[in-house]
C-alpha cells in the first residue's frame, strides 16, 4: 500500500512522457517546449504542498491529510482529461501535484509510526524498491495506452489507479498517529522550520545541493522524450532507453545501501561529485565538437554513469541535510523537500525550455550543477573542517 502510495507520484511524471508533444499540439501549446510544462508544473505543486502536509498530519492524524491530498490529485486528473487548451491541462497538473505532495512525505510518517529500527528499514527498503522500479516502467505504460487509445486515456488511468489506492488505504489501514502525540498546526512552526533549515550551513547547503541536481534532472526529464524520440529517431523505442537510464538511479540506490556503512555519506558524496562534474566537463566539450549531436551510445553511457553519480549523492544529501534538524524532523524535512523542489523548479525548466534539437542544453545543465554544487558543498565542508580543528585547538 506505502509503495503504490509514493509510486503514484513517478507514475503521474513518466507515464506522460511518450504523450507530450502530442497534448501540446492538441491543445495549442504556443511553442514545442512548452510541452514540458507538464511534467515541471507538477514538480511546482508538489513544492508547494509539502511544506503543508508534513506538520497539518502531525495536528490532524495521517489520514485526514492523505485524504485531503487524494481529493485535490482526483480534481487534477479530472482537469486535465477534460481539458481543452494548454492553460486548464497546467491547472490540472498543479493540482496533481499538489495532491501528491500528501501520500510523498506522509508515507515515511506513516511508516515509523509503527516501525522503528530494523523493521522500518525494512518496510521502507521494500517501498523504495517498488518506487525505483516504477519510473523505468511508466513510459512503457504510457506507450502501451497511447497505441491503442488517446492520450487522455493515459489520465484516466491515472485516476483509476489514484481511485483504487485512495479505498485501499481507506478501508485497510487505520490511524496511525494516536491523539496524545499530536501537535497543533502552527504557521509559527512553519516558519521556525523555514529559519531553522535556512540558518544552519550545513543543511540550507546541502539542502542547494538537492535542489541543483533536482534541477539538472528535471531539464534531462522534461526534454527526455524529445532528445530520444526525435533527435535520435527511436520511437517507440523511447521507454526502452529511459528504463535502462531510470535502472541506473535505483541501482546507484541499492549500492549506497550497502556502500554507505563501509565509506560513509560524506566519502560517497564527494567522490560522486567530482567524478560526475569531472565526466560533465568533458562531455560537455565533446558535445560542442560535434555540433550538439553526440553518437546514441555516447549519450547512453554518459547519462548512465551521471544518473548513478546522482542516486548515490541524492540520498546522502537527504541524510545529511537532515542531520542537524532531528529536533524537528517532521516539519524540517517537509521544508527541506519544499526548498529543495523550489530551487530546482525554475532551473529543470530553463534547461527544458532551452532545447534547440541538440543535447547542450541538458549537458550544460549537468555541467553547470556541478560545478555549483562543487562550490557549495565546499562552502558547507569548510566550515565543518573548521569547527573540528577549534575543537580540537579550543585555547
Amino acid at each position: 500500500m506505502m509503495a503504490m502510495m509514493q509510486s503514484l507520484v513517478a507514475l503521474s511524471i513518466d507515464a506522460m512522457l511518450p504523450a507530450l508533444t502530442e497534448i501540446g499540439q492538441d491543445l495549442g501549446a504556443d511553442q514545442v517546449n512548452d510541452s514540458q510544462l507538464i511534467v515541471s508544473v507538477l514538480f511546482l505543486g508538489l513544492a508547494f504542498g509539502q511544506g503543508i502536509y508534513g506538520p497539518l498530519s502531525d495536528s490532524t492524524g495521517r489520514k485526514p491529510s492523505v485524504y485531503l491530498g487524494f481529493s485535490l490529485f482526483f480534481c487534477g486528473c479530472l482537469c486535465s482529461l477534460f481539458s481543452t487548451d494548454f492553460t486548464v491541462m497546467l491547472a490540472g497538473r498543479f493540482l496533481q501535484g499538489l495532491g501528491l505532495s500528501a501520500p510523498r512525505c506522509i508515507v515515511v510518517a506513516i511508516v515509523r509510526d509503527q516501525f522503528e529500527g530494523p523493521a522500518m528499514a525494512r518496510v521502507m527498503s521494500f517501498v523504495m524498491t517498488i518506487f525505483i522500479f516504477v519510473p523505468a516502467v511508466a513510459p512503457t505504460l504510457g506507450q502501451g495506452i497511447l497505441l491503442v487509445a488517446h492520450w487522455r486515456a493515459i489520465f484516466a488511468a491515472l485516476l483509476v489507479c489514484g481511485v483504487l489506492t485512495f479505498f485501499w488505504f481507506a478501508l485497510r489501514l487505520p490511524e496511525t498517529l494516536a491523539e496524545n502525540r499530536r501537535i497543533p498546526f502552527s504557521f509559527e512552526r512553519i516558519k521556525h522550520a523555514v529559519y531553522e533549515v535556512c540558518s544552519h550551513r550545513v543543511s540550507l547547503g546541502y539542502t542547494i545541493s538537492l535542489g541543483l541536481i533536482s534541477s539538472a534532472f528535471l531539464g534531462y526529464l522534461s526534454s527526455a522524450q524529445q532528445i530520444f524520440q526525435k533527435q535520435y529517431e527511436l520511437g517507440t523505442m523511447f521507454p526502452l532507453y529511459f528504463a535502462i537510464l531510470a535502472l541506473c538511479i535505483g541501482s546507484a540506490s541499492f549500492a549506497n545501501g550497502r556502500l554507505v556503512m563501509r565509506f560513509g555519506m560524506q566519502f560517497l558524496t564527494r567522490w560522486s561529485k567530482r567524478i560526475s562534474t569531472v565526466i560533465s566537463l568533458f562531455f560537455f566539450l565533446y558535445v560542442l565538437s560535434v555540433g550538439g549531436q553526440p553518437p546514441l551510445w555516447s549519450m547512453m553511457v554518459y547519462m548512465m554513469a551521471i544518473l548513478f553519480c546522482f542516486g548515490i549523492m541524492y540520498g546522502n544529501l537527504n541524510a545529511m541535510a537532515m542531520e542537524p534538524l532531528g529536533h524537528i524532523a517532521g516539519v524540517g524535512s517537509a521544508v527541506m523537500g519544499a526548498l529543495s523542489t523550489l530551487i530546482s523548479v525554475p532551473g529543470g525548466i530553463f534547461i527544458g525550455h532551452s532545447y534547440n534539437g541538440t543535447v547542450i542544453p541538458v549537458i550544460s545543465g549537468f555541467t553547470i550543477s556541478g560545478v555549483l554544487i562543487m562550490a557549495v558543498m565546499h562552502w558547507v565542508e569548510s566550515k565543518n573542517d573548521k569547527t573540528m580543528k577549534e575543537d580540537a585547538n579550543p585555547d
